[in-house]
């Protein structure tokens, strides 16, 4: 089981990114996945988490982010992804995705974010 996480950069404030999760090893589309963040300093926080492994899908955002963040998954890819629009530098951490799998808790990589102008 791996997960790959990637899309990160440096944009400037209103700009947009779209984060990858690819993962190997399992079928991600029957698992809920989740994207935190930490910025320098800080805790790690959910940022939103997808799950349509049953008939009601489900999405969460944090309040920060809803209305600005928006997930999808590709299962044809194995792949999730997070659409970033209107990129504050508040936004500014290493963005991790994160899938709970046989009650063991997988992390991707990590991709920078920066948003500054």
């Amino acid at each position: 089981v791996q997960l790959q996480a990637s899309g990160g950069g440096s944009v400037q404030p209103g700009g947009s990114l779209r984060l990858s999760c690819v993962a190997s090893g399992f079928s991600l589309g029957d698992y809920a996945v989740a994207w935190f963040r930490q910025a320098p300093g800080k805790e790690r926080e959910a940022v939103s988490c997808i799950d349509t492994s049953d008939e009601t899908p489900y999405y969460y955002y944090t309040d920060s982010v809803k209305g600005r963040f928006t997930l999808s998954r590709d299962n044809a890819k194995n792949s999730v992804y997070l659409q970033m629009n209107s990129l504050k530098p508040e936004d500014t951490a290493v963005y991790y995705c994160n899938v709970v799998v046989l009650l063991k808790s997988y992390w991707g990589q990590g991709t920078q974010v920066t948003v500054s102008s």
